[in-house]
């Protein structure tokens, strides 16, 4: 698992070769503007990152999910905001070609693979974050279709995105929970279909989030992902897909951390002070290492929960938990570290530490809060010890 074999280090040389000619020339500017690159995102797709662990069948590139993160760390040098909505994408892909029907599969796949379609995450909602299973739009059967009411909070490419993932309740009061909720897939343009002012975010400038609002939005019944089979599914689903989300972002928190951490080195390796390289001072080589260890241990923790998501590992949904919470604490430290190094050239926009700290801070939020994770490894846990394991 550590030691990359030839296809394995083609896979990741081509990511790094990507991201450093098409990413890291433009993040500054793409920041500056909240340019949301979506010809770029195209590019990437000929490569086979927009569907990455999606059966070749239907135009995947049937990776690993440990291929993904070394794909995602590798982006996310270069970029963590860019790296961050294709691992979006890429769940969204996943979803439909794991949980979809045949015809669904074949309609979206392909499409999404190329990107010719975008794909978006609805989720969280103003009144339902953490606690998910407390969503409340509603998909109503009428006739032959699926009626859609309700509102969507922080939604990655709201407005821009193509086609919408989207977790609404279709269960009456006698299934008011998880049981309750099914998963929709909503084409961009549906009457009924429309999206909030886009936020004013501390980072992750260069990808647009608003709301994302269904008013009668009609859908066909054979929308509802899995078919007539797939009601009541829904969260499971949603479930299914964070655990490779919780693993991806991680990833583009070890990338962004990684970028930080050799633009530091670099750093303290030519200036001076009181006489001598700053890289000589033993305050700042006891620096260095913190941050390098927790570089190699993050990265490490990662590749170990892929495995075991890649093979149904027993205690895979604890891994990734555990993979996400530490490695975006830790790779968020490694950058304020990094930034510290810099002195007040770290605060500077120029230099792109500022940038790489704003961006890393959302990871700790979003795919379920590090607060959440640990719920969850503490409920494995629990289970552990009661089973006395």
């Amino acid at each position: 698992m550590f030691t990359l074999n030839d296809d394995e280090r083609v896979i990741t040389e081509t990511a790094a070769a990507f991201a450093a000619k098409r990413l890291a020339p433009h993040a500054l500017e793409w920041d500056a503007t909240k340019h949301f690159a979506t010809d770029v995102l195209r590019e990437s797709a000929e490569l086979g990152m927009a569907a990455i662990y999606c059966r070749e069948d239907v135009g995947g590139s049937g990776l690993r999910r440990l291929d993904g993160v070394r794909i995602f760390e590798q982006l996310a040098i270069a970029d963590p905001t860019t790296a961050a909505f294709l691992s979006i994408h890429n769940m969204c892909a996943w979803m439909i070609d794991k949980f979809g029907t045949a015809e669904q599969r074949k309609a979206w796949v392909p499409r999404l693979a190329s990107m010719d379609v975008i794909a978006s995450y609805c989720l969280t909602e103003p009144g339902a974050g953490s606690d998910a299973s407390a969503l409340s739009t509603r998909a109503v059967r009428e006739g032959g279709d699926y009626v859609l009411d309700g509102v969507k909070q922080f939604i990655s490419g709201a407005g821009a995105s193509d086609v919408y993932v989207v977790m609404a309740r279709t269960g009456g009061p006698e299934n008011p929970g998880p049981r309750g909720i099914s998963a929709f897939v909503v084409e961009k343009g549906s009457a009924g279909l429309s999206f909030g002012a886009l936020e004013e975010k501390m980072g992750w400038h260069a990808q647009p989030t608003a709301q994302v609002i269904f008013d009668g939005v009609r859908v066909p019944a054979d929308a509802m992902l899995g078919g007539a089979d797939g009601e009541g599914t829904g969260f499971g689903i949603a479930m299914n897909g964070l655990n490779g989300g919780r693993l991806n972002i991680a990833a583009c928190s070890l990338g962004g951390a990684q970028s930080a951490f050799d633009k530091a080195a670099a750093y303290v390796r030519e200036r001076e002070a009181f006489g001598k390289a700053l890289l000589d001072e033993p305050t700042i080589r006891f620096t260095l290492a913190d941050m390098a260890t927790g570089l190699e241990t993050s990265r490490m923790m990662l590749w170990r929960a892929a495995d075991a998501l890649d093979n149904d590992d027993p205690d895979k949904v604890a891994l990734c938990a555990m993979a996400k919470r530490y490695v975006t604490d830790t790779c968020f430290e490694v950058a304020d570290k990094a930034l510290q190094l810099h002195g007040g050239y770290g605060y500077l926009r120029e230099y792109g530490l500022e940038k790489i700290v704003r961006d890393l801070r959302v990871h700790r939020i979003l795919e379920g809060t590090n607060e959440i994770m640990r719920v969850v490894i503490g409920r494995a846990e629990a289970a552990r010890a009661r089973a006395g394991a």
